[in-house]
């Protein structure tokens, strides 16, 4: 479906705008033949993962998100409910193309020569997912068909999930697609994908794309082996070179040699178990090991150390190459991971792992193993998961995406993990459970990474005694010293499906036993979580300190306290707390604050014990303080002089916040009057007065001015709009706090009018519109409140 045409944004007078929409009418089909200029997708602004200075994984490409580019298509979201389509998309946002013609079209803001691109098609009634391909346009010109399919996607039901669309619960929707352009394309140049037929899937789902500039081949080292050229593998996918790899692997190590992958696609049906041997390639983009046994489906692609029982793997190196699997389902008893086994002493660089089951499943007893500089993308379980036994072994610099189930794991089942760490990693986007988590665990860092979008049934930072064989006795619960420093968690947490209520963006559970451990959560940023910002659940949590931390919008709760334990907090801010009041604690005393210098926000008493849990207010589609975000993540929140005192309220109240309304024409709806933009605006419905619109601060708060702003451009002529304002702490009960009055909006002094307020404490704000003299509806481009 195509978005509805605008109509003209400057309305001059009644009678002016019925001679535009009379000339739209006379042109409409000369500006469907000669093609209209690009409309813009006009997403919720919403920060990215990708843009957080000092964090994260460096990556080597350019980000450009579908909502924000020019599109003839249809906006969905921001949605975070689970089972939607825009729910799951990066940013909760993306675009749907659902006829010929319908595109969404990027600008190229850096030369590249690759794009990989992110979509959903639906499912088919079997539950086998579809095929199709879309055109990708460079500069309007020269098509390239590239295939997508939905055959990786589309879950139901529960845990561990089946492929029955009859079932309940559908969810992940979205795949990733690449294609290389075949030369540098500069700065500037417009790549659009664009339907050139809904033959083989009715609609394509757009979320985002990533452009590239992707080196030359590596070239073959020097004495090394050559799986092509030296042991016949087969470098176009059509024979299985399984057995010829191999072969050439285990020469590798018997001659101490290193074993090249040249340019190609290699068929392997099951794993390539490697010992004291280095196995690269011509780089992820050329040389790819994918595949999968056509009549035993629990074996596919894979490489692997010799698992413990057999003595382990150690001095291993794996490096530039894809291992893009084909696993379309989740059987947990399956080996069908990217890379598995023991490895110890050893290192994977620069590995694209994509359609395995996991990125890598390591099961130890191992030590000293390193994942960097590498991708992971679309699993139907976690993305790593150190189990059992691995120590000294870290993930870095490494980007996560779309996962079925954890993102970066450590689960210590019978055998302690030991001083790992996962640091400066992009986890966006898993499915289910969390960004990142330690199901027990010894002296573990997780630090410097970012975490964004948790979609279900988990968190952005997890810390736990939880899951099989994790518990004191066997020295694998949560130990020593636990370090979480420099993270920034971007709309996390999510609803658990289970429990029937949220999940913080940062939590913790003693369900095995109580974690009696050293916590440090320092120097981070919680931004817009989806429910609580700091969660406690399932058992005693003791020895957490919290400091300088900057909460910055929680869609319920600044702290959720649903079991006992001990907590500082030193220079812990929280703003845009959608609750008035900041903690939900029902366990009283059981759960010990000791409050430091600094903090501000997020502290009251008594705490909240409802028993009953609100429905989450989110900011903004996911920008934290209305509009803007924090001016840089890595700064400390600033002290106040009283940590007891709220933090001052300066600026326009209202801006970013939820608004509700009485409707609305056309696509003029009530979200641009808190936008920061006084070009965009609402209009109710016509001809329809009275007509209001409210607007929810998130909490209490004593308004003495609010301002009403027109588009400043001259040519809106000058009207009056008769309305009154009212207040209400509970959205039921409104009291007024501005009788009906007229005001006047004249563009020759700012098209703007002031409205004095009492002061009264007023969570909501509601302005009701009986009459305006330009127009026969309410319009407002912004509603600005201030307390002073």
């Amino acid at each position: 479906m195509t978005s509805p045409p605008r109509r003209p944004l400057l309305k001059r007078s009644i009678s002016a705008s019925l001679s535009l929409a009379l000339a739209a009418v006379g042109t409409a089909a000369a500006v469907v033949l000669t093609g209209a200029p690009a409309a813009q997708a006009a997403g919720v602004p919403a920060p990215s993962p990708l843009s957080v200075p000092g964090r994260g994984a460096t990556v080597p490409f350019k980000e450009q998100e579908a909502e924000y580019a020019a599109t003839n298509g249809t906006l969905i979201g921001p949605n975070r409910l689970y089972g939607t389509l825009p729910s799951e998309a990066s940013g909760r946002q993306a675009v749907t193309l659902d006829a010929v013609g319908e595109y969404v079209e990027f600008t190229l803001t850096a030369p590249a020569n690759a794009m990989s691109f992110r979509y959903s098609l639906p499912d088919n009634s079997a539950g086998t997912g579809r095929d199709a391909s879309i055109d990708v346009r460079v500069n309007g010109a020269s098509p390239k068909a590239v295939p997508v399919t939905s055959k990786y996607g589309w879950y139901y039901g529960g845990y561990p999930f089946n492929n029955n669309p009859g079932d309940t619960n559908p969810h992940h929707f979205y795949d990733e697609a690449r294609t290389m352009f075949g030369s540098t394309l500069p700065a500037g140049t417009k790549v659009r994908l664009q339907v050139s037929s809904t033959a083989a899937s009715p609609s394509f789902t757009i979320d985002l794309a990533d452009f590239e500039q992707v080196g030359a081949p590596i070239a073959k080292p020097s004495g090394a082996l050559d799986v092509v050229s030296d042991f016949g593998a087969d470098p176009t996918g059509a024979a299985d070179s399984t057995a010829k790899i191999q072969a050439a692997v285990d020469a590798g190590r018997a001659q101490g040699k290193e074993v090249y992958i040249p340019q190609g696609t290699f068929q392997v049906r099951d794993h390539i178990i490697v010992d004291k041997v280095t196995l690269r390639g011509a780089g992820p983009w050329y040389s790819v090991l994918t595949g999968r046994d056509p009549s035993n489906r629990s074996k596919a692609v894979g490489v692997y150390g010799k698992y413990a029982g057999q003595g382990g793997s150690s001095n291993v190196t794996l490096k530039d190459f894809a291992i893009i699997g084909d696993i379309r389902e989740r059987v947990d008893n399956d080996q069908v991971n990217a890379i598995g086994g023991a490895l110890s002493n050893s290192t994977v660089d620069n590995v694209w792992m994509q359609h395995t089951k996991c990125g890598a499943w390591m099961d130890g007893p191992m030590d000293n193993f390193t994942i960097k500089n590498s991708r992971i993308l679309d699993q139907t379980a976690d993305g790593v998961n150190f189990h059992y036994g691995v120590t000294n072994s870290t993930v870095t610099n490494t980007f996560v995406r779309n996962t079925g189930d954890d993102g970066l794991a450590m689960w210590a089942e019978n055998v302690p993990n030991v001083k790992n760490k996962f640091t400066f990693n992009t986890v966006i986007l898993p499915i289910l459970a969390n960004n990142i988590v330690t199901y027990g665990g010894k002296d573990i860092t997780l630090s410097d990474n970012v975490m964004a979008d948790t979609i279900s049934n988990g968190g952005g930072l997890h810390i736990a005694n939880r899951y099989p064989g994790v518990n004191s006795g066997q020295g694998t619960a949560v130990s020593g010293t636990t370090t979480a420093a420099r993270n920034t968690l971007i709309r996390t947490g999510n609803s658990d499906y289970n429990w029937h209520f949220g999940v913080g963006a940062i939590w913790f559970s003693g369900l095995n036993e109580p974690i009696n451990g050293n916590i440090n959560i320092t120097d981070s940023e919680v931004l817009d979580s989806s429910y609580a910002a700091i969660h406690l659940i399932e058992g005693a949590t003791n020895g957490l300190h919290f400091k300088n931390i900057k909460i910055d919008g929680a869609g319920t709760y600044a702290l959720q306290i649903q079991s006992p334990g001990t907590a500082t907090f030193d220079n812990v801010t929280a703003t845009h707390i959608a609750q008035s009041n900041p903690i939900h604690n029902c366990v009283g005393s059981g759960f010990q604050i000791t409050r430091g210098s600094g903090n501000s926000g997020w502290y009251a008493d008594p705490p909240a014990c409802t028993g009953v849990w609100p429905d989450p207010v989110w900011t903004n589609g996911g920008v934290p303080g209305g509009g803007t975000g924090p001016t840089d993540p890595t700064d400390p929140p600033t002290d106040p002089t009283d940590p007891t005192d709220p933090p001052e309220e300066t600026g326009n109240l209202a801006q970013g916040r939820p608004v509700t309304e009485s409707g609305h024409a056309d696509v003029y709806g009530a979200s641009n009057a808190v936008d920061g933009n006084a070009n965009t605006y609402w209009e109710s419905r016509n001809n329809a007065f009275p007509q209001t619109i409210t607007v929810d601060l998130g909490a209490a708060k004593s308004v003495k001015r609010l301002v009403l702003k027109l588009p400043p451009a001259p040519a809106w002529a000058t009207r009056t709009q008769t309305l009154s304002v009212s207040g209400s702490t509970d959205n039921n009960t409104y009291n007024s706090l501005k009788s009906s009055a007229g005001y006047t909006f004249n563009p020759s002094s700012g098209n703007q009018a002031t409205v004095t307020l009492p002061g009264t404490s007023a969570r909501y704000l509601r302005l009701t519109f009986t009459a305006n003299t330009g127009w026969p509806a309410a319009q407002l481009s912004e509603l600005e409140a201030y307390t002073s």
